[in-house]
């Protein structure tokens, strides 16, 4: 299976990608991951990212796309792949699919996780982080025992600047302006699914599963 995942903040990418590339042997591949092993290999393409990376800048798609290439080729992506978070522009879906034609391996399905902004808001504005240790919790799928207190260490429990509502849904309407071109992308080309992602993570990856098993 050849499969891209979209879904906004708080929408469960992360653990459905997991679960996903672990149901149908396929790597999870992140490009960030793919950018940051390039440059610890000191390869021939991760000096030249460096170089923008050192300067503050971004490294080019041209540049990001080679190294896709290359982990496209290794021997664990033969079967297939799940590409998590990219690509995040038209420019990158056009260079993908060319790049897919030419090694003839076109995508299967582009999976977006359906999750309503008010409940993406609720996740994400409900996570409370221990200011000692780091664990966190949710005050309402995952309370603490005790509140406002940690159930490992007694620290105080806080809510992080990114996960107030005002940063949540201003994050919400940066990411639907980015990607409803690249929804539209994939919609016209028949790709486009949307996964049930309002319920629980079982629930989700059961939604995600039925509609893959009718690709095979």
């Amino acid at each position: 299976m050849r499969i891209i995942l979209l879904g906004p903040p708080g929408a469960g990418k992360g653990t459905q990608a997991s679960r996903i590339a672990e149901a149908y042997t396929i790597p999870h591949i992140s490009t960030g991951h793919i950018l940051r092993a390039n440059v610890r290999g000191e390869t021939d393409l991760g000096s030249e990212a460096r170089t923008y990376m050192d300067a503050g800048e971004l490294v080019p798609d041209q540049l990001v796309m080679r190294m896709v290439g290359d982990r496209l080729r290794e021997p664990d992506a033969a079967s297939g792949f799940l590409f998590d978070g990219f690509p995040r522009t038209v420019p990158q879906a056009e260079a993908l699919e060319h790049l897919l034609v030419e090694n003839e391996a076109p995508l299967d399905a582009v999976l977006r996780l359906a999750v309503p902004s008010d409940e993406v808001i609720a996740r994400l504005t409900g996570r409370r982080t221990c200011s000692q240790c780091g664990r966190i919790f949710h005050l309402v799928f995952d309370p603490p025992s005790e509140e406002s207190r940690c159930d490992d260490c007694g620290g105080e429990l806080v809510q992080r600047d990114d996960d107030t509502e005002e940063v949540v849904r201003n994050r919400l309407e940066v990411y639907a302006a980015q990607t409803e071109p690249l929804e539209h992308f994939y919609w016209e080309r028949g790709l486009l699914r949307d996964v049930e992602a309002t319920g629980t993570p079982d629930e989700g990856f059961a939604s995600a599963t039925a509609i893959l098993d009718t690709l095979r």
